[in-house]
């Protein structure tokens, strides 16, 4: 069914690191836009000035398009929208909705004071949050459990889950695909939209991917870097393939298949909240099969960089890609990188 008012939303931090994982996430939210005949945006997280590496953004981009995963429109970065942030807070605590606090949390009277001041939302102890989360069913969350949680810092910018709620109400969301990381957040969300007025899109949390001990996947022990497998010489189309089977699975159960028809077959609805493996020698697997349905010619294109770099025993004058391509359906019958 074509929904073309679907709008997901891919949000990376500007480090210009894409881990295995979010590259997960980025692939999801593609897939659903694409099946759906909806959009999907790219929004960068850069309110946190001290987390910044905008020199190294464009490096998560290169990366994005290695994957094939194009995006709609331009990049919309968060910190751009500081003047709307601020306003929303000013009006939650014209509303009493949240309140002023000095360093050691204290509680300040007033709202005129927001510059130089944290803020934080009032949950209060009577509610209860619920929510239809596409892969993990029905949630519920008390307020009671809930504390009053930062929407402001003092150094006068919006935190995550303020800034995500505005943009995702002004960006007119419809899906949040995300890491079960963030489920937490989802209730707090929900209640700053709430009180803007604003219904919070649908989540749809992903399961954790995990090693081959079942431990959450980690990028100090792990090896989890797009750009790093790419380096290594994984095919962009293998690397997508095996993501796309990180919590979900075709109706026929044929794993290895073109883009195309992932993209048709695909629906949130039967991805598993059970935790997913990132399991490499099948990765491996799925590279070779895709490395030996190349043809010559574009078994030397994907090799080239390989052949014509530093560490390469002969002179790159010496290279010769005519004699690769007579090799080509050998080695390729013999490699899986």
């Amino acid at each position: 069914m074509i929904e073309p008012s679907v709008r997901v939303r891919f949000a990376p931090s500007p480090t210009g690191y894409l881990h295995v994982g979010s590259a997960r996430t980025a692939l999801f939210n593609w897939l659903y836009a694409r099946h759906t005949g909806g959009e999907f945006v790219l929004r960068v997280e850069d309110t946190d000035e001290d987390r910044n590496r905008p020199e190294l953004l464009e490096v998560l981009f290169e990366l994005m398009n290695w994957l094939g995963l194009d995006w709609d429109g331009d990049p919309v970065f968060q910190s751009n929208n500081r003047d709307r942030h601020r306003d929303v807070v000013a009006s939650l605590l014209g509303q009493g909705r949240a309140y002023l606090c000095d360093a050691d949390n204290e509680r300040i009277d007033g709202s005129d004071l927001l510059d130089g001041h944290a803020v934080r939302f009032e949950v209060g102890n009577d509610a209860t949050v619920t929510f239809d989360d596409l892969v993990r069913g029905s949630m519920s969350f008390e307020t009671g459990a809930l504390e009053d949680f930062v929407i402001w810092r003092s150094n006068g910018s919006a935190t995550f889950i303020l800034a995500n709620a505005v943009d995702d109400a002004d960006m007119a969301i419809t899906h949040a695909i995300r890491g079960e990381d963030l489920l937490s957040s989802a209730p707090k969300a929900t209640l700053v939209m709430n009180a803007m007025g604003m219904a919070p899109p649908t989540y749809a949390h992903l399961p954790l991917l995990v090693n081959e001990s079942r431990k959450k996947l980690s990028k100090r022990r792990d090896d989890v870097s797009i750009g790093d497998f790419r380096d290594r010489g994984y095919l962009p189309e293998a690397m997508v393939n095996y993501l796309a089977l990180l919590g979900w699975g075709p109706p026929d159960e044929t794993e290895i298949r073109p883009v195309e028809e992932i993209v048709a077959l695909f629906d949130l609805t039967d991805v598993n909240s059970a935790p997913a493996f990132f399991d490499v020698e099948k990765l491996d697997h799925f590279n070779e099969h895709y490395l030996r349905a190349l043809s010559p010619g574009e078994f030397v294109r994907a090799a080239e960089p390989f052949v014509t770099g530093s560490n390469t025993p002969w002179a790159k004058a010496d290279y010769d890609p005519t004699v690769l391509e007579t090799l080509a359906p050998e080695v390729a019958d013999r490699v899986s990188t």
